[in-house]
């Protein structure tokens, strides 16, 4: 019989690649991480592994066998919903990994009535870029975590975690007000504020300002958003913001509203999807994105119009002028 944990460091080694970093990921010892891996080698009959050196890779045998351990590994999270169903409601401690804009605009009401309606649940929530959510949802650090990606840069279904769609958000240009142009591609001379190199949003700055013929010029970096809109107010360059971080803008700021979309899910591990506590959370969130508490906000790929909000323009080819703030 396989060994169900060793099953899970076989899983690891495939998604992270070294052994370093599976013991990194588990607090284990290489060593130990090693035996673990040679016991399972010696369950299954085959040769899992290849070692050249220091470097180690799945044999055709392991590649089937993390294959069927993604499935032994949901069948568990199902059984463990089944289980957890049998119980009077949803209960026991859930872990809940947001964004920081959507810790500020969606978590808030979706907290107050995960309490009102479901008190004993202990809830748990931990602020956290959402390129760390799908790690920590496999390492069982968190039991719900929100992930996006853009439209123009769509990510990677990965085969341990079900999510399901939450938010669809517009991508604004935002400019300092007193030089708003509100057209991308006149922004070409202008400074910028991009994100770091390297994460999402860099990219997605990037491919949005090469769709419309130019290099973004960048003169600074920072990835806070509230961050990015006070350097934008001071006039120290232009920048693309989504609209959870965005609407209302600050003084000082104007927004367009671009065709880019940012999209937000609700994720969790494969098989989890019926447990009492991760539904009640996945519809706590979702009603949370009904109300237009924020003008301009996009609910389920309903899109409002952003031309109400003080400080926002629609798309540079609206025929209605822009509301400038008092």
């Amino acid at each position: 019989m396989l060994d169900v944990r060793r099953l899970r460091l076989l899983s690891d080694l495939h998604r992270l690649g070294t052994i370093a970093a599976v013991a990194e990921a588990r607090a284990y010892t290489p060593s130990a991480v090693s035996q673990q891996l040679s016991a399972l080698e010696r369950e299954a009959g085959v040769p899992l592994l290849e070692r050249t050196g220091r470097r180690v890779a799945l044999t055709a045998a392991g590649q089937v066998l993390v294959r069927h351990a993604e499935t032994v590994l949901a069948a568990l999270e199902e059984a463990d919903a089944a289980i957890a169903a049998v119980r009077t409601g949803p209960a026991g401690p859930i872990r809940i990994g947001a964004f920081p804009s959507a810790v500020r605009t969606l978590l808030p009401q979706a907290l107050v009535a995960l309490g009102r309606d479901h008190p004993a649940l202990e809830l748990m929530v931990t602020e956290l870029d959402p390129v760390a959510v799908p790690a920590a949802l496999r390492e069982r650090t968190l039991d719900v975590g929100l992930l996006h990606d853009y439209d123009i840069a769509p990510a990677e279904a990965d085969p341990a975690l079900d999510s399901v769609p939450l938010l669809r958000e517009t991508v604004f240009l935002a400019e300092p007000a007193e030089t708003a142009g509100g057209v991308l591609a006149e922004t070409a001379t202008r400074p910028w504020i991009l994100a770091t190199p390297g994460t999402l949003c860099h990219e997605v700055t990037q491919r949005v300002c090469r769709a419309a013929g130019f290099t973004p010029r960048a003169r600074h970096h920072a990835d806070d958003f509230a961050t990015v809109l006070a350097l934008v107010a001071a006039g120290q360059g232009v920048s693309l913001v989504p609209e959870l971080a965005a609407v209302p803008p600050p003084a000082g700021v104007r927004l367009t509203a671009l065709a880019t979309r940012r999209r937000t899910r609700v994720a969790f591990r494969r098989g989890a999807a019926t447990h009492p506590a991760v539904a009640a959370v996945v519809t706590a969130l979702s009603n949370a994105t009904h109300p237009a508490v924020t003008p301009g906000v996009t609910a389920h790929g309903n899109a409002t119009h952003p031309a109400v909000t003080p400080g926002v323009t629609t798309p540079t080819n609206a025929t209605h002028p822009a509301v400038t703030p008092a």
